[in-house]
Protein backbone atom coordinates (compact mmCIF):
# COMPACT_ATOMS: atom_id res chain seq x y z
CA UNK A 1 0.00 0.00 0.00
CA UNK A 2 2.97 1.94 0.81
CA UNK A 3 4.23 2.13 -2.60
CA UNK A 4 1.18 3.04 -4.64
CA UNK A 5 1.90 6.62 -3.20
CA UNK A 6 4.80 6.92 -5.45
CA UNK A 7 3.12 5.28 -8.52
CA UNK A 8 0.56 8.20 -8.13
CA UNK A 9 3.18 11.00 -7.78
CA UNK A 10 4.68 9.86 -11.07
CA UNK A 11 1.72 9.77 -12.84
CA UNK A 12 0.23 12.80 -11.62
CA UNK A 13 3.77 13.99 -12.84
CA UNK A 14 2.80 12.97 -16.17
CA UNK A 15 -0.25 13.87 -16.63
CA UNK A 16 0.46 17.03 -15.96
CA UNK A 17 3.11 17.50 -18.28
CA UNK A 18 0.98 16.15 -20.94
CA UNK A 19 -0.61 19.25 -20.97
CA UNK A 20 2.69 21.51 -21.61
CA UNK A 21 2.11 22.62 -25.17
CA UNK A 22 -0.95 24.60 -23.87
CA UNK A 23 0.81 27.33 -22.21
CA UNK A 24 3.72 26.98 -24.83
CA UNK A 25 1.83 27.45 -27.84
CA UNK A 26 0.78 30.87 -27.31
CA UNK A 27 3.70 31.72 -26.72
CA UNK A 28 5.81 30.33 -29.54
CA UNK A 29 6.73 33.56 -31.52
CA UNK A 30 9.35 34.19 -28.45
CA UNK A 31 12.53 33.03 -28.84
CA UNK A 32 13.03 29.73 -27.42
CA UNK A 33 15.74 30.88 -25.54
CA UNK A 34 14.07 33.53 -24.07
CA UNK A 35 11.01 31.21 -23.06
CA UNK A 36 14.52 29.03 -21.38
CA UNK A 37 15.71 32.32 -19.74
CA UNK A 38 12.71 33.47 -18.09
CA UNK A 39 11.44 29.94 -16.50
CA UNK A 40 14.33 29.52 -15.11
CA UNK A 41 14.53 32.78 -13.32
CA UNK A 42 10.78 32.81 -12.19
CA UNK A 43 11.29 29.06 -11.03
CA UNK A 44 14.29 30.08 -9.23
CA UNK A 45 12.63 32.96 -7.48
CA UNK A 46 9.46 31.30 -6.63
CA UNK A 47 11.05 28.11 -5.36
CA UNK A 48 13.35 30.32 -2.69
CA UNK A 49 10.75 32.03 -1.67
CA UNK A 50 8.96 28.97 -0.79
CA UNK A 51 12.16 27.08 1.14
CA UNK A 52 12.85 29.97 2.92
CA UNK A 53 9.09 31.08 4.41
CA UNK A 54 7.96 27.77 5.04
CA UNK A 55 10.85 25.39 4.94
CA UNK A 56 13.69 26.99 6.89
CA UNK A 57 13.65 23.52 9.56
CA UNK A 58 13.63 21.43 6.72
CA UNK A 59 16.64 23.14 4.81
CA UNK A 60 18.93 23.08 8.89
CA UNK A 61 17.83 19.57 8.71
CA UNK A 62 19.21 18.63 5.34
CA UNK A 63 22.66 20.56 5.79
CA UNK A 64 22.90 18.82 9.67
CA UNK A 65 22.56 15.37 7.92
CA UNK A 66 24.89 16.87 4.88
CA UNK A 67 27.49 18.09 7.14
CA UNK A 68 27.26 14.34 8.89
CA UNK A 69 27.86 12.48 5.58
CA UNK A 70 31.28 11.11 4.81
CA UNK A 71 33.45 12.78 2.15
CA UNK A 72 33.15 10.57 -0.41
CA UNK A 73 29.44 10.97 -0.48
CA UNK A 74 28.86 14.66 -0.14
CA UNK A 75 31.31 14.79 -3.39
CA UNK A 76 28.56 12.24 -4.92
CA UNK A 77 25.94 14.27 -3.92
CA UNK A 78 27.08 17.63 -4.94
CA UNK A 79 28.51 16.00 -8.52
CA UNK A 80 24.89 14.65 -8.88
CA UNK A 81 23.34 17.88 -8.28
CA UNK A 82 24.97 20.04 -10.38
CA UNK A 83 25.07 17.35 -13.80
CA UNK A 84 21.13 16.94 -12.93
CA UNK A 85 20.98 20.75 -12.78
CA UNK A 86 22.79 21.05 -16.14
CA UNK A 87 20.98 17.90 -18.26
CA UNK A 88 17.71 19.46 -16.62
CA UNK A 89 18.57 23.04 -18.42
CA UNK A 90 19.39 20.91 -21.91
CA UNK A 91 16.14 19.31 -22.20
CA UNK A 92 14.18 22.17 -21.15
CA UNK A 93 15.88 24.36 -23.81
CA UNK A 94 15.03 21.35 -26.43
CA UNK A 95 12.11 20.78 -25.98
CA UNK A 96 11.06 24.34 -25.93
CA UNK A 97 12.29 24.28 -29.35
CA UNK A 98 10.71 21.09 -30.29
CA UNK A 99 7.26 22.11 -29.42
CA UNK A 100 7.19 25.91 -30.84
CA UNK A 101 9.87 25.23 -33.83
CA UNK A 102 9.19 21.66 -34.78
CA UNK A 103 5.73 19.95 -34.24
CA UNK A 104 3.88 19.21 -31.00
CA UNK A 105 3.70 15.78 -32.90
CA UNK A 106 7.82 15.85 -32.07
CA UNK A 107 7.66 16.93 -28.87
CA UNK A 108 5.55 13.94 -28.18
CA UNK A 109 7.66 11.46 -29.81
CA UNK A 110 10.60 12.64 -27.42
CA UNK A 111 8.87 11.13 -24.11
CA UNK A 112 8.09 7.71 -26.23
CA UNK A 113 11.10 7.35 -26.63
CA UNK A 114 12.36 8.42 -23.18
CA UNK A 115 10.91 5.34 -21.33
CA UNK A 116 12.91 3.05 -23.51
CA UNK A 117 16.34 5.04 -23.27
CA UNK A 118 15.40 5.43 -19.62
CA UNK A 119 15.04 1.39 -19.01
CA UNK A 120 18.16 1.04 -20.99
CA UNK A 121 19.95 3.12 -18.81
CA UNK A 122 18.99 1.87 -15.54
CA UNK A 123 19.62 -1.16 -16.44
CA UNK A 124 23.17 -1.02 -17.90
CA UNK A 125 23.72 2.23 -15.21
CA UNK A 126 22.26 1.43 -12.18
CA UNK A 127 21.64 -2.44 -12.66
CA UNK A 128 18.31 -2.33 -12.35
CA UNK A 129 16.86 -5.68 -13.43
CA UNK A 130 13.40 -6.23 -15.71
CA UNK A 131 11.56 -9.01 -15.73
CA UNK A 132 10.26 -10.58 -19.18
CA UNK A 133 7.26 -8.78 -19.01
CA UNK A 134 9.00 -5.94 -18.64
CA UNK A 135 11.36 -6.91 -21.54
CA UNK A 136 8.40 -7.84 -23.61
CA UNK A 137 7.08 -4.34 -23.19
CA UNK A 138 10.33 -2.63 -24.09
CA UNK A 139 10.64 -4.69 -27.38
CA UNK A 140 7.17 -3.38 -27.93
CA UNK A 141 8.32 0.00 -27.55
CA UNK A 142 10.64 -0.18 -29.84
CA UNK A 143 8.49 -1.21 -32.50
CA UNK A 144 6.11 1.37 -31.73
CA UNK A 145 8.95 4.32 -31.84
CA UNK A 146 10.54 3.12 -35.11
CA UNK A 147 7.03 2.83 -37.39
CA UNK A 148 6.40 6.35 -36.06
CA UNK A 149 9.91 7.55 -37.11
CA UNK A 150 9.44 6.46 -40.86
CA UNK A 151 9.43 9.58 -43.08
CA UNK A 152 10.28 11.87 -40.23
CA UNK A 153 13.88 11.95 -39.73
CA UNK A 154 13.90 15.31 -38.14
CA UNK A 155 11.22 14.53 -35.80
CA UNK A 156 13.41 11.60 -34.88
CA UNK A 157 16.79 12.89 -34.31
CA UNK A 158 15.11 15.95 -32.23
CA UNK A 159 13.26 13.77 -30.17
CA UNK A 160 15.97 11.61 -29.31
CA UNK A 161 18.05 14.83 -28.40
CA UNK A 162 15.10 15.48 -25.68
CA UNK A 163 14.60 11.85 -24.79
CA UNK A 164 17.74 11.50 -24.12
CA UNK A 165 18.85 14.15 -21.57
CA UNK A 166 15.49 13.46 -19.68
CA UNK A 167 16.03 9.88 -19.44
CA UNK A 168 19.74 11.11 -18.18
CA UNK A 169 18.18 13.20 -15.77
CA UNK A 170 15.71 10.37 -14.10
CA UNK A 171 18.90 8.02 -13.77
CA UNK A 172 21.37 10.63 -12.32
CA UNK A 173 18.58 11.24 -10.05
CA UNK A 174 17.40 7.91 -8.85
CA UNK A 175 21.41 7.76 -7.21
CA UNK A 176 20.42 10.91 -5.84
CA UNK A 177 18.17 10.26 -2.77
CA UNK A 178 19.52 11.79 0.25
CA UNK A 179 19.07 15.26 0.29
CA UNK A 180 15.00 16.37 0.43
CA UNK A 181 14.01 16.69 -2.99
CA UNK A 182 12.44 20.22 -3.04
CA UNK A 183 15.28 21.32 -2.01
CA UNK A 184 17.36 19.46 -4.65
CA UNK A 185 15.53 21.02 -7.13
CA UNK A 186 15.72 24.61 -6.03
CA UNK A 187 19.90 24.15 -5.71
CA UNK A 188 19.65 22.64 -9.34
CA UNK A 189 17.60 25.64 -11.16
CA UNK A 190 19.88 28.13 -8.73
CA UNK A 191 22.76 26.76 -9.91
CA UNK A 192 21.04 26.77 -14.11
CA UNK A 193 20.35 30.36 -13.25
CA UNK A 194 23.96 31.35 -12.09
CA UNK A 195 25.14 29.89 -15.73
CA UNK A 196 22.78 31.00 -17.32
CA UNK A 197 23.03 34.80 -16.24
CA UNK A 198 25.56 36.08 -18.06
CA UNK A 199 24.30 35.38 -20.86
CA UNK A 200 20.99 36.60 -20.29
CA UNK A 201 22.22 40.56 -21.69
CA UNK A 202 23.48 39.49 -24.84
CA UNK A 203 21.25 36.87 -25.78
CA UNK A 204 18.04 37.56 -24.30
CA UNK A 205 15.35 39.59 -26.84
CA UNK A 206 13.13 42.54 -25.91
CA UNK A 207 11.49 42.32 -22.07
CA UNK A 208 8.00 41.00 -23.16
CA UNK A 209 5.34 43.30 -22.26
CA UNK A 210 2.15 41.53 -23.11
CA UNK A 211 0.29 39.91 -20.37
CA UNK A 212 0.03 36.74 -21.98
CA UNK A 213 3.90 36.06 -22.08
CA UNK A 214 3.84 36.51 -18.18
CA UNK A 215 0.72 34.10 -17.51
CA UNK A 216 1.24 31.49 -19.83
CA UNK A 217 5.10 31.69 -17.79
CA UNK A 218 3.48 31.57 -14.07
CA UNK A 219 1.31 28.32 -16.05
CA UNK A 220 4.55 26.77 -16.81
CA UNK A 221 6.51 27.95 -13.85
CA UNK A 222 3.77 26.69 -11.06
CA UNK A 223 2.07 23.63 -13.07
CA UNK A 224 4.68 22.45 -15.47
CA UNK A 225 7.80 22.88 -13.62
CA UNK A 226 7.48 22.95 -9.59
CA UNK A 227 4.82 20.91 -9.03
CA UNK A 228 5.77 17.99 -11.92
CA UNK A 229 8.99 17.85 -11.14
CA UNK A 230 9.05 17.88 -7.60
CA UNK A 231 6.21 14.82 -7.61
CA UNK A 232 8.61 12.90 -10.62
CA UNK A 233 11.21 13.28 -8.08
CA UNK A 234 9.54 12.37 -5.24
CA UNK A 235 8.40 9.10 -6.94
CA UNK A 236 12.30 8.31 -7.90
CA UNK A 237 12.33 7.46 -3.65
CA UNK A 238 9.94 4.71 -3.93
CA UNK A 239 9.82 3.27 -7.48
CA UNK A 240 13.09 2.19 -9.79
CA UNK A 241 14.01 4.52 -13.04
CA UNK A 242 12.69 2.22 -15.15
CA UNK A 243 8.66 1.77 -13.79
CA UNK A 244 8.99 6.04 -13.54
CA UNK A 245 10.25 5.66 -17.50
CA UNK A 246 7.28 3.85 -18.31
CA UNK A 247 4.55 5.60 -16.37
CA UNK A 248 6.17 8.59 -18.74
CA UNK A 249 4.08 7.41 -21.74
CA UNK A 250 1.25 9.01 -19.70
CA UNK A 251 2.51 12.21 -21.20
CA UNK A 252 3.15 11.62 -25.13
CA UNK A 253 -0.57 9.88 -25.58
CA UNK A 254 -2.30 13.29 -23.84
CA UNK A 255 0.66 15.31 -26.06
CA UNK A 256 -0.90 13.42 -28.99
CA UNK A 257 -3.91 13.95 -28.54
CA UNK A 258 -3.74 17.60 -28.16
CA UNK A 259 -1.64 17.93 -31.42
CA UNK A 260 -4.77 16.03 -33.28
CA UNK A 261 -7.70 17.23 -31.46
CA UNK A 262 -6.94 20.84 -30.47
CA UNK A 263 -4.12 22.02 -32.62
CA UNK A 264 -5.07 19.96 -35.71
CA UNK A 265 -2.29 18.88 -36.86
CA UNK A 266 -2.55 15.55 -39.01
CA UNK A 267 -2.26 12.09 -38.40
CA UNK A 268 -1.29 8.80 -40.28
CA UNK A 269 -2.92 5.41 -39.72
CA UNK A 270 0.34 4.10 -39.08
CA UNK A 271 0.74 6.83 -36.08
CA UNK A 272 -2.23 5.73 -34.84
CA UNK A 273 -1.25 2.03 -34.83
CA UNK A 274 1.88 2.73 -32.98
CA UNK A 275 0.41 4.78 -30.25
CA UNK A 276 -2.13 1.76 -29.75
CA UNK A 277 0.95 -0.10 -29.69
CA UNK A 278 2.74 2.11 -27.09
CA UNK A 279 -0.77 1.65 -24.99
CA UNK A 280 0.14 -2.21 -24.88
CA UNK A 281 3.09 -1.99 -23.90
CA UNK A 282 2.42 0.18 -20.77
CA UNK A 283 -0.65 -2.38 -19.42
CA UNK A 284 2.08 -5.04 -20.11
CA UNK A 285 5.44 -3.03 -18.51
CA UNK A 286 2.95 -2.45 -15.39
CA UNK A 287 1.42 -5.98 -15.47
CA UNK A 288 2.11 -6.96 -11.95
CA UNK A 289 1.25 -3.71 -10.54
CA UNK A 290 -2.25 -3.72 -12.62
CA UNK A 291 -3.42 -6.98 -11.81
CA UNK A 292 -1.05 -8.13 -8.77
CA UNK A 293 -3.43 -6.61 -6.43
CA UNK A 294 -6.63 -8.80 -8.15
CA UNK A 295 -4.60 -11.65 -8.22
CA UNK A 296 -3.60 -11.61 -5.12
CA UNK A 297 -7.36 -10.88 -3.45
CA UNK A 298 -8.33 -14.15 -5.43
CA UNK A 299 -5.88 -16.16 -3.72
CA UNK A 300 -6.58 -15.53 -0.72
CA UNK A 301 -10.29 -16.27 -1.11
CA UNK A 302 -9.58 -19.30 -2.84
CA UNK A 303 -6.89 -20.40 0.36
CA UNK A 304 -9.93 -19.74 2.86
CA UNK A 305 -12.54 -21.62 0.82
CA UNK A 306 -9.74 -24.48 0.99
CA UNK A 307 -9.45 -23.72 4.55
Amino acid sequence: MKKYKYYLAAFCAFFIWGFFSLALKPISSYPSLDILFYRVFFSVLTMTAINLVFRRKSIRKNWNDFTEMPSKRKRNIIVLTLVGAMILASNWFIFIYVVNHVSVKAGSLAYLICPILTTVFAFFLLHEKLSKWQWLAVSISVISCTLLSINHFQDIFYSLAVAATYALYLVSQRKNSEIDKFLVLNIQLLFVALLILPFYPRYSGVIPTEPLFYTCLLCIVVFFTIIPLFLNLYALKGINSSTVGILMYINPIINFCLAIFYFKEQVTLLQMVSYSLILVSIIVFNKKIIFGKKHKSQTIVEDSKSK
